[in-house]
């Protein structure tokens, strides 16, 4: 169990982060930070969260959540850059800024967060932990621009792992596709849910437990843990279930009166 801890949450209002905040606001030693761009689910949840309305996709928001944590908090002992979103859709249009304002919250934000809590740190014990997700290992129909998002973070911290001080622990989370708003914010649209989906209480119980005891990585799906080596060994039935996924894309570009070959 997490106790006695001060903590950063980000995109806590919902999904993963909200029954991650749920768990950790449990245990009333614990102090919260709870971050969002929204507030309606998070505020007034338990005493011992404490709600910030802010949108971490730039360096001064990020710099304004660590002054903020530090004025209510005292200390941080754990941050969680847990925030991002998703576009589901056919990328094929030219539009620098809609990939430049996906990169600045699941990629540049997270990656200045460590910058920042490194700092924060000095040598003293921390423990930092991020939201990729198994699209970080694979990427999927319909999810191009994010499965690239991903990807750099898992390029990020297998690199920085390398270089990281021994006073910081790293945990990273690689859930499946989870029963959340994560399917609206994808798009406007209605589409087809990539298989399998995984409930966002699972995810949150199996990440505060990887959180307390200190792992690397976690993989709430057993079956994505299966699939990877089934994946490996038998390459057909990969090619198989993506050609199902690029299915359901089609399905979709037909929706929107467009095709993919």
């Amino acid at each position: 169990m997490i106790t006695n801890k001060t903590i950063v949450l980000t995109g806590a209002d919902s999904g993963i982060g909200l029954e991650v905040l749920k768990l950790l606001a449990a245990e009333k030693t614990n102090k919260i930070l709870a971050v969002d761009i929204n507030c309606k689910n998070m505020d007034k949840l338990s005493d011992n969260v404490i709600t910030y309305v802010c949108d971490v996709s730039t360096k001064e928001n990020v710099d304004s959540i660590f002054d903020k944590a530090i004025a209510e908090l005292g200390s941080i002992d754990i941050f969680y850059a847990n925030a991002g979103y998703p576009y589901y859709e056919l990328f094929d249009y030219v539009d620098w800024d809609r990939t430049r304002r996906m990169f600045e919250t699941n990629v540049f934000s997270p990656i200045y967060s460590y910058e920042k809590y490194r700092e924060y740190l000095d040598g003293k014990k921390g423990h930092f932990a991020i939201t990729i997700s198994a699209i970080g290992k694979m990427a999927m129909p319909g999810f191009t621009t994010y499965s690239a998002s991903k990807f750099a973070m898992e390029g990020f911290q297998q690199g920085i792992r390398f270089e990281m001080p021994k006073n910081i622990t790293m945990t990273c989370l690689y859930p499946i596709a989870t029963d959340t708003g994560f399917f609206a914010a994808a798009n406007d649209v209605e589409f087809e849910k990539p298989f399998p989906v995984q409930s966002p209480k699972v995810v949150a119980k199996k990440m505060v437990k990887a959180l307390e005891k200190g792992k690397k990585s976690v993989n709430p799906s057993f079956l994505f843990t299966l699939s990877g080596v089934l994946f490996t060994i038998l390459p057909p039935i990969k090619s198989t279930y993506l050609a199902l996924e690029k299915a359901k894309l089609k399905r979709f570009a037909k929706k929107i009166g467009k095709e993919v070959e």
